[in-house]
């Protein structure tokens, strides 16, 4: 059986793109404060713009749960139904 579940999590998405973006920038040096936050900035632009085709809206994602063959997956942007 396939069993499709919609999470929905506004601040959980955003504040996992900032975490992994700040320890990604945390060992960089030669920058002041100014400098990390508008980096921190862009590369959480980037970076959700990479996970676009999994998360809709910035907060939704659909994963598929297979009972037989015992998976799970993240269904691309397109899946929601």
């Amino acid at each position: 059986m396939k069993i499709k579940i919609i999470l929905k999590d506004p601040d959980g998405v955003y504040d996992a793109v900032l975490d992994a973006v700040k320890n990604d920038l945390a060992a960089t040096t030669g920058i002041d404060d100014t400098e990390r936050d508008e980096l921190v900035s862009r590369r959480i632009t980037k970076v959700s713009d990479q996970i676009g085709k999994w998360v809709k809206y910035g907060e939704y994602v659909t994963v598929e749960l297979d009972t037989e063959a015992g998976t799970a997956r993240v269904c691309e942007e397109g899946m929601y139904e």
